[in-house]
């Protein structure tokens, strides 16, 4: 596809820009989409290395590097060269100008180099690279200075007209200007005199330029050129049909809305649309407008993607644009806050930005922050966070939030959790050989200690033990003696902080006579609401500290049912001490549940107290969860109770709905409902439901039970309507009636019909199976009677309100004489062809039924081949194949008693005619011949409706017809031909078509010769002399890369023509990638293993003397993505 063309700029603004390109001002403005050269852009810093202006010499070679980081790109990303703002260099790439690239994998840089060979003054100007990677893009501009070389002037003048390029004599463009400045300036005596140079070139011929320049001292003749060409106004070419074209370019934010206008001379003329030459097709996206002779094409939500060429076409004419979307910078709306919390904690940052889905990035101190097992980084539309879990000191600092369009920062202060001390040791006194025990707790279950004496750890041993349970640490001494006493110290690691207390050892010598005191139990329940009984929520802690008192020291002993429950360490476990024993269950289960009992005994007694333990917890599920009946928007449900209450009476129930196939439930109650009955309200009818529910106690709410079986609300029909008698009988009735108005969802599985007598309320079903159809024979009726009738319509709903009869009807037999009622085509001769199907329905009327009689020809119809049915209302005649026999006249009777009706049908079966008889050729004169034949014998039980006549003469024996449906059985053949021989065939022709056997003429027509004599023309050669045309032009293609190709067009032209293959203009020589074919006019050429380099616009031009023509075609070679892949795993 052509590239759309840049506006061009007005004279004065070139000159503008010439007088102003050296110094332009450091605070100069700059469009969007440039950066100054040299400069960085402000997209998203894909650029690693970036190329940087230069000044060159004249035919040295330059190349320029640019280093993209792929870290974080998903894809390999896409570089392209342009020069200026749309010149692809992709497509110029050869000789002059070739690119390399290069993948370091360790690194993860890509190294992108584009070298221009041997440079000329035409490489000068502004180049731009730009880096795209799906959602990423960054880009960078920079310049290139040519500066000449000083030569001396060649001996031979005409050597520096030579064009540049290595291609040969055809290559590259002669350079003017260099001529013009090695040529030496004559001194000029006579004052110069202000002359405007533009106002005589203006006026002079183009063959005067050269001249003129040299005569001014102009040495730049190529721009002399181009600037004069601007100023000249060119009446543009007018469009045969376009009345107004596209303008040059247009340039849309991006999410906005463009629309691009075209005005036709044809109002009716179909246009297309193309964008990168593939034709667009109507969407919501692309919208097409035509109004009159005026096509609009309208752009809707504009993105990256859209930012292309676009064409119109109108037949052979074109008109080109080219859209620019604009991406406006994404800005920071919410700024980060500074976050201070404690060690442990989670710490969230917290930005929006402009526009949804944009990227940003996250760094700390410099460097990037990625996805890891303790940050996570989340995207929601428009708000980004950055998640840190179980903050540490080390992460203490400043983070930053950066996008293409603004940056953000936010301090992160992490303090040392405290630890809390929620009971410390306390100093004891303790005699000898008793136990002594030291126990804390602190706020965190994680934190570990060390035990000290005197400053010196104490270390675990037979008497020495040390316990951690949750947030408890105890250290228990037993049989104490006196080196045991001591200053006894807990340290938490990683606080600064110390428990301490102090063992005193007591050492008695008294001796005396212990008093004995019988052990006794002071067990108090009162606060659990009923006498020795404890309620516990299961999942929580059970702690029971029992009083117990008795001298000596009484003996506890713990017992559910027969089992004894031990002071070792667990989940259920006994606590002891001097005076008090604690049970204590951990985390209570179902289990635990039960009697328990506590017995102390010394030797002044034993005491025994006994106590129940419940555990309560959330209620089981409930059971059983169904449907009992629906409606048009309603459904009764019903449940069984939960087998377990958990201890607690169920307060209630929760329901919830949803839809069959959908994971969303709806709450259809916030208050407990106290029934395992309910009715369901505001469904939708047709639509296929499922139900759970809840069990409330006064613990919580319980698992949600099984789903119900599906179940579609939904309701009966109305009444079915215009219930009507057709037919009465002695014994029968036979009714009629129309749908019900409304059926709904559920439909119509079928009718019920009910009657009962006349003043009776006593219905009797009809069916006992609902019937489909909407007429029903009611049989077994009491002859005489008066019965009213009503019909009630089924669905899964169940029945509809009836259709009661308003009056009744008497059974009894209504007396009808017979009457057939003949068809109107079965009222004239009905004519079938031989082996056609026959098929007469025939009705009939008549009460009682009357009895009904077939005849062929008078006699009774015995043929087998033809078959009667006979119902109560019509009967049915019916011949599978019809042969000529079964023709003559039937008839059809119907007989009551002594009425009857008849009727004659008359069935003529017709064939195809013989041949005819007795073809004579009767007579010869001139160039005519009569003929006369006779009817054929068999006329196939028809009227012979003509004849078709033949003629064949004895040289060729090829058949041509005379006449077709000749009526006589004469005629006359003209415009024979003198000197033939000819022999003549008849066709006898009837409604069934023309016979299948011929009649041949007994004689033949002779036509005699006379005198003539023939002059032969003279023969004029003719000229077979043209230009050059192509006949199947060159067609666009896109091809694979790496595997060989051929493009192919074809010419017609005399003489042969010189054909010559370009691409990009420049003509392919012995390349030994490319192999051209010519055969008998079709040209094609073969391109081996192409490259993305061979990519590019292929001609074709073919030569001779009478002229010329040339075709074109684009070449666009792709690379696969595989195979992409595959060449970085080998890099």
């Amino acid at each position: 596809m052509p590239e759309a063309k840049k506006p061009e700029a007005e004279p004065e603004e070139i000159a503008a820009k010439t007088d102003k390109a050296a110094a332009a001002p450091a605070d100069k403005e700059l469009p969007d989409d440039e950066t100054v050269p040299g400069g960085q852009s402000e997209l998203t810093g894909l650029f690693v290395e970036r190329p940087e202006s230069t000044t060159v010499i004249k035919g040295k070679n330059v190349t320029f590097v640019a280093k993209v980081d792929s870290s974080d790109l998903l894809r390999k990303p896409n570089m392209k060269w342009l020069k200026g703002k749309w010149l692809d260099l992709g497509s110029k790439a050869g000789k002059h100008v070739q690119f390399k690239e290069a993948y370091d994998r360790n690194s993860k840089v890509y190294t992108y180099e584009m070298s221009i060979i041997k440079v000329v003054e035409g490489d000068a100007g502004g180049y731009r690279c730009e880096v795209t990677s799906k959602d990423k893009c960054d880009s960078c501009t920079f310049e290139v200075t040519v500066e000449a070389v000083q030569e001396e002037q060649p001996a031979n003048i005409l050597d520096a007209f030579k064009r540049s390029g290595d291609a040969g004599e055809d290559a590259g463009d002669l350079d003017f200007s260099a001529l013009l400045k090695k040529r030496e300036k004559k001194a000029r005596d006579e004052p110069k005199e202000d002359v405007d140079v533009w106002e005589i070139l203006k006026d002079a011929k183009p063959c005067d330029y050269e001249k003129i320049a040299f005569d001014y001292g102009i040495t730049d003749l190529r721009g002399l050129l181009k600037r004069l060409k601007k100023m000249k106004k060119v009446e543009p070419k007018k469009s045969d049909a376009f009345l107004k074209k596209l303008e040059q370019c247009y340039s849309v934010d991006k999410g906005k809305r463009t629309q691009m206008h075209v005005e036709l001379h044809d109002p009716n003329v179909q246009v297309k649309w193309l964008k990168n030459g593939v034709e667009i097709k109507p969407s919501a996206k692309y919208v097409f407008e035509c109004v009159g002779n005026k096509r609009t094409l309208t752009i809707n939500k504009c993105n990256l993607s859209d930012d292309a060429a676009y064409e119109c076409v109108v037949g052979e004419e074109k008109s080109f644009t080219e859209v620019f979307v604009k991406e406006p910078p994404v800005t920071i709306t919410k700024l980060l806050d500074d976050v201070h919390v404690v060690v442990g904690e989670k710490v969230e940052f917290e930005c929006e930005v402009s526009e949804e889905g944009a990227n940003v990035k996250w760094m700390k101190d410099g460097v990037e922050l990625t996805k890891d097992g303790k940050i996570r980084i989340k995207k929601d539309g428009k708000k980004h966070t950055l998640v840190i879990n179980e903050a540490t000191i080390e992460d203490i600092g400043m983070y930053y939030v950066y996008t293409n369009g603004g940056e953000s920062k936010g301090e992160l202060e992490v303090e040392a959790k405290e630890l809390e001390v929620l009971q410390s040791i306390a100093d004891l006194s303790v005699k000898a050989c008793e136990q002594a025990m030291f126990k804390c707790e602190v706020s965190d279950e994680k934190v570990v200690g060390k035990w000290f004496k005197d400053g010196v750890e104490v270390k675990p041993g037979n008497r020495i033990k040390m316990s951690h349970i949750g947030r408890i640490h105890k250290l228990t001494i037993d049989d104490v003696k006196p080196q045991d006493e001591g200053n006894y110290t807990f340290v938490p690691e990683g606080y600064a902080l110390s428990l301490s207390a102090k063992l005193n050892f007591i050492e008695i010598k008294i001796e005396y006579v212990p008093r004995q005191d019988p052990p006794k139990i002071h067990l108090d329940t009162s606060s659990t609401g009923s006498k020795n009984t404890i309620v516990v929520v299961a999942g929580n802690k059970l702690r029971l500290d029992v009083e117990i008192t008795g001298e000596p020291v009484p003996t506890v002993c713990w017992m559910k049912g027969d089992t004894v429950i031990s002071e070792a360490e667990g989940r259920v476990r006994v606590e002891t001490r001097t005076t008090l024993s604690s049970f204590v269950i951990e985390g209570a289960e179902r289990p635990d549940e039960g009697q328990y009992s506590i017995i102390v005994t010394n030797p002044a007694g034993e005491d025994r107290a006994e106590l129940t333990v419940k555990i309560v917890d959330v209620p089981n599920p409930p059971e059983n969860v169904r449907c009992m009946g629906v409606g048009e928007d309603t459904a009764t449900i019903t449940w069984d109770p939960p087998k377990f209450d958990g201890g607690a009476p169920i307060k209630g129930y929760l329901m919830e709905r949803k839809k069959q196939g959908s994971s969303r439930w709806t709450k259809l109650n916030f208050e407990v409902f106290e029934s395992t009955t309910y009715e369901a309200k505001k469904m939708i009818e047709g639509v296929f439901y499922e139900m759970r529910v809840f069990a409330v106690n006064g613990i919580g709410i319980s698992q949600p039970s099984g789903n119900s079986k599906p179940f579609m609300p939904i309701a009966p029909t109305s009444e079915p309507t215009r219930l009507t008698v057709e037919d009465v009988t002695d014994s029968t009735c036979a009714l009629k009636w129309r749908p019900p108005e409304r059926v709904g969802a559920g439909g119509v599985d079928g009718y019920i019909i009910e009657w009962c007598k006349e003043g009776e309320d006593n219905w009797v079903a009809a069916n006992k199976e609902p019937v489909d159809k909407n007429t029903y024979r009611v049989k077994g009726l009491p002859t005489g009677e008066k019965l009213l009738f009503r019909v009630v319509a089924m669905n899964i709903a169940g029945r509809s309100p009836p259709c009661t009869m308003k009056q009744s009807v008497t059974i009894r037999e209504i007396m009808e004489y017979p009457k057939i009622r003949l068809p109107r085509q079965l009222r004239t001769k009905f004519i079938r062809k031989v082996g056609e199907k026959i098929n007469l329905v025939i009705p009939f009327q008549g009460k009682p039924r009357p009895v009904v009689n077939w005849l062929k020809d008078g006699e009774p119809l015995e043929n087998k081949s033809v078959g009667i049915r006979t119902s109560d209302f019509d009967t049915i005649l019916f011949i599978r194949s019809a042969e000529r026999d079964h023709s003559g006249t039937y008839t059809l009777s119907v007989q009551i008693d002594n009425m009857q009706d008849k009727a004659d049908i008359h069935i003529q079966i017709v064939d195809k005619p013989g041949p005819p008889i007795n073809v004579m050729v009767t007579d010869v004169w001139g160039f005519n011949a009569a003929l006369e034949w006779k009817p054929p014998k068999d006329t196939g039980n028809t009227d012979i409706t003509g004849y078709t006549i033949q003629k064949a003469d004895k040289k060729t024996q090829g058949w041509f017809t005379v006449y077709e449906h000749n009526r006589r059985p004469s005629c006359t053949a003209s415009d024979l031909v003198m000197g033939n021989e000819y022999s003549f065939r008849v066709f006898s022709e009837n409604i069934c078509g023309l016979s299948d056997e011929v009649a041949f003429s007994k004689n033949t027509a002779i036509i005699g010769k006379t005198d003539l004599e023939y002059n032969k023309p003279a023969f004029k050669e003719r000229d077979m002399s043209s230009s050059p045309k192509f006949t199947a032009p060159l067609v666009d293609r896109v091809v694979v890369a790496g595997y060989s190709t051929a493009i192919s067009c074809a010419v017609r032209a005399y003489p042969k023509a010189k054909i010559v293959w370009m691409k990009n203009k420049m003509i392919i020589g012995e390349d030994p990638k490319f192999l051209m074919q010519n055969n008998q006019g079709v040209l094609t050429l073969n391109i081996r293993k192409p490259s993305q380099f061979d990519g590019g616009k292929y001609s074709c031009k073919a030569i001779n003397d009478l002229g010329e023509d040339e075709v074109e075609c684009r070449l666009e070679v792709r690379v696969l993505k595989e195979k992409k892949e595959g060449d970085e795993e080998k890099k």
